[in-house]
């Protein structure tokens, strides 16, 4: 990383700043993530983080692939290995995506193949809101044939939210991923 980490229990300045570490490790089982410790330098900002993180995570109404599916492309799409490799495994496990199809995920020419119209409605308007921002009508009007205006709400968010946690991982090298995955950062 290309900061220092936080340590595993960290006695902060004040209560407040203390208070956001009980908040993220109460989230997180009692225990802090690299993530946690590279944002714990600004506590305020990991606090914000945290309550946000967890509505997008645990406060939602969509299925665990659905979720999955985007966080995990927003991870390809940007090289985030450290998304990546915590994310795959639980996209994986919910059984409605192939093996096959995940790996796919990380190949700009394969992403898609072996997916639902559901899931790749939802690969479909990830690929353009982490790439170009903009969704096109026939990308949005394709995601509304499956999902309620909350649904498709939540997904704008996920993805959004996940383009936002893979910037600061892949900035800050958090797990040492660039070296993993050979990722040039020069």
């Amino acid at each position: 990383m290309r900061l220092k980490y936080i340590d595993d229990d960290p006695q902060m300045a004040t209560k407040e700043d203390q208070d956001v570490v009980t908040a993220v490790k109460e989230r997180r089982g009692g225990k802090l993530i690299e993530l946690d410790k590279a944002l714990l330098h600004a506590p305020p900002v990991a606090g914000g983080w945290n309550a946000f993180l967890k509505a997008i995570r645990t406060q939602n109404s969509l299925s665990d692939s659905v979720k999955e599916l985007a966080i995990s492309r927003v991870a390809a799409l940007n090289q985030a290995w450290y998304e990546w490799e915590a994310h795959a495994p639980l996209l994986e496990k919910t059984g409605d995506v192939s093996k096959e199809a995940i790996e796919n995920l990380k190949d700009r020419n394969k992403a898609g193949t072996g997916l639902d119209d559901k899931h790749l409605a939802v690969l479909e308007v990830t690929d353009a809101m982490t790439l170009n921002v903009v969704v096109p009508d026939a990308k949005f009007d394709a995601l509304k044939k499956h999902f309620s205006d909350r649904e498709i709400t939540e997904i704008v968010a996920t993805v959004s939210a996940y383009n936002c946690v893979s910037r600061f991982l892949v900035a800050l090298d958090v797990g040492e991923m660039r070296e993993k995955y050979n990722v040039d950062m020069s």
